[in-house]
């Protein structure tokens, strides 16, 4: 129950194979970085595409429930690409407008009865993308929230293809019973960071999380300063200074750069 009440109090308070086939399109609407491609299942997923070389390391971004990545990401993404890193950041079949801006994916969508599981093609469908256009150098995916979970669960998945991930406040509670991400922590053969907010550490099932990933091997963090998901990293969201937490994160991709 406790984590159920998690979930539902931190959406609120912030508010398949290697082989897949990709189709993929490019989209003039707005900018030379606007994408699209379809899932799988046949979902058309936009999002944009910040390149730097087809050598470089790539980010994908991945945002929370009821969010977008232009808005979530909005003051994360020119802090990667001054590093050196090709960033893809899509919106995903869940999203909304959180943060402002809306999600360009949901908007086409006649009747989205979608739940927080059904979003895992759109992660899959951006990896098989970021390949499918010839980006040779190491993939690092990054979720928050929901996506987080389902990053995990890529990155197990998909290990021959990710070199790394980045897990901000993974989600978990009966909305993602199908998709939870502690159970991939034993066998996960990619590095990852889990990072948490100091607030969301005093949650019991929280701290279970974060000590499974640690017998496990993987490093996590807990923020002093910080809020629910990748928004830990925007000082306005957190109304404090985030710099510990993005020296933790660089000093993270720094080691899968190309």
């Amino acid at each position: 129950m406790k984590s159920l009440l998690f979930i539902s109090f931190f959406s609120m308070m912030v508010l398949t194979s290697c082989n897949t086939e990709v189709k993929s399109t490019i989209s003039n609407e707005k900018t030379n970085n606007d994408i699209s491609f379809y899932t799988k299942d046949s979902i058309l997923i936009k999002g944009q595409l910040i390149k730097t070389s087809l050598e470089a390391s790539t980010i994908l971004l991945f945002h929370q429930g009821g969010s977008n990545a232009s808005a979530e990401y909005e003051s994360i993404i020119p802090k990667l690409t001054k590093q050196g890193f090709n960033v893809l950041a899509i919106d995903q079949r869940v999203g909304g407008q959180i943060y402002g801006q809306f999600n360009k994916t949901i908007v086409d969508i006649t009747t989205n009865d979608y739940g927080y599981c059904d979003a895992y093609p759109d992660l899959e469908s951006a990896l098989d993308f970021i390949i499918s256009k010839g980006f040779t150098g190491k993939k690092i995916v990054w979720g928050s929230s929901y996506s987080a979970s389902l990053a995990i669960q890529l990155a197990h998945k998909r290990a021959n293809d990710i070199d790394a991930v980045l897990a901000f406040s993974p989600a978990s509670g009966n909305q993602l019973k199908d998709c939870l991400p502690n159970p991939y922590f034993e066998t996960l053969k990619v590095p990852m960071l889990l990072l948490r907010p100091k607030r969301e550490a005093e949650f019991e099932s929280v701290q279970e999380q974060l000590k499974l990933a640690q017998s496990f091997g993987h490093q996590t963090y807990v923020a002093e300063h910080g809020v629910h998901g990748s928004s830990m990293l925007v000082e306005s969201r957190v109304s404090h200074d985030v710099s510990d937490n993005w020296n933790i994160v660089n000093a993270f991709i720094t080691n899968y750069k190309n």
